[in-house]
């Protein structure tokens, strides 16, 4: 099986977890996997350039992947949600023509702005790989041949962090523990959420708020006085051990933005694959990745935020077997490894 991936860039998230970790595995079994990166990346341009010509850029380079797709002979093309960030598909009708057939990714309500465009990606697919059930059932009135891949984690790369046993933790509950945060600055905003139980719990006692990420500057307009907010660089290479540095993860969402449910989970799914728990917004597939509570807790209000956020700085027992549940969730049902079988044999049964 030959495969051609159009990757948004290295550097966007669709990409760094749902295309970029399961090369490996394609190749080792023996398929031709070649992946082509946007540049700039989808989402970018070069300042020093300006945007017209960043755009021209982007298409320039995309031409000629599709120019080599006349030269190398594809299976299938599978495509990082759309090829240019506009109303156009004239790139993924003539990628099909060239490569046969055309697999679409999905992983975020993209139908929210171009919903034209989706509808009739949708049905030039041959196939659609939805990141979790609420895209499924979005996909199906369009094309009911869908594979569900949940954005998963690569269970090699994001090693659990080791705990000391419970008692020798109690000893040092003096030292005060992490919550942490990682994601984009253009989702900071989501932190205002829990904002005011941060705020409440720094009068009860001490902790460290972490928050890791290439620019900070968007936290000034969220209102966290007397909270101890210590900011570290994100550092893709990196990621997983910044990861283990803390003793809970945060991931509020606003609960009534349609884009929010329908996203995949992927900073809970981090937090429980290096075996911390999460305290997330009960939002879409949040729900389904907590487990009726067992890999972490959900909170909407306020008063549920301060609940949860007591509970776990407090009882590092119950942080360890939080997180040691959710470390054998992602085993079973968001590693890399669980789910390359289901992507690769989806793909053989429209290939074959």
């Amino acid at each position: 099986m030959n495969i051609l991936f159009l990757s948004s860039g290295d550097r966007v998230p669709s990409a760094r977890f749902r295309i970029l970790p399961y090369l490996r595995h394609f190749r080792e079994d023996g398929h031709r996997a070649v992946v082509a990166h946007s540049f700039p990346q989808k989402y970018d341009y070069f300042p020093r350039m300006g945007f017209r010509p960043s755009q021209l850029l982007k298409r320039s380079v995309r031409w000629w992947h599709w120019l080599r797709t006349k030269l190398q002979r594809y299976d299938a093309v599978f495509i990082d949600r759309e090829i240019f960030d506009n109303t156009s598909i004239h790139m993924e009708q003539r990628f099909k023509e060239s490569c046969q057939r055309l697999v679409i990714d999905l992983d975020d309500a993209v139908f929210l702005r171009y919903p034209e465009k989706f509808t009739q990606l949708m049905k030039l697919a041959d196939m659609v790989v939805c990141g979790n059930r609420y895209l499924v059932e979005k996909v199906r009135p369009l094309n009911s041949t869908i594979c569900h891949v949940p954005t998963s984690v690569d269970q090699d790369e994001y090693t659990a962090r080791t705990y000391e046993r419970v008692s020798e933790v109690q000893r040092e509950s003096a030292v005060p523990p992490v919550l942490g945060w990682m994601g984009t600055a253009g989702n900071l905003k989501y932190l205002t959420i829990a904002a005011e139980a941060l705020r409440k719990l720094a009068q009860e006692m001490p902790f460290e708020l972490r928050i890791v990420v290439p620019d900070i500057s968007p936290l000034r307009e969220i209102d966290l006085s007397g909270v101890k907010v210590i900011h570290e660089q994100w550092q893709p290479e990196h990621e997983a051990a910044q990861l283990r540095q803390f003793d809970i993860g945060l991931m509020p969402l606003f609960p009534n933005q349609e884009w929010d449910i329908y996203k995949c989970g992927l900073k809970l799914i981090q937090y429980l694959a290096v075996g911390i728990p999460g305290i997330a917004a009960p939002v879409g597939v949040n729900t389904e990745i907590l487990d009726h509570n067992q890999n972490g807790i959900a909170a909407a209000t306020t008063e549920e935020w301060l609940t949860a956020l007591r509970l776990l700085t407090t009882h590092p027992e119950i942080r360890q077997q939080m997180g040691e549940r959710g470390r054998k969730t992602v085993e079973q049902k968001y590693s890399i490894q669980a789910n390359y079988p289901v992507l690769r044999d989806a793909l053989l049964g429209i290939t074959e």
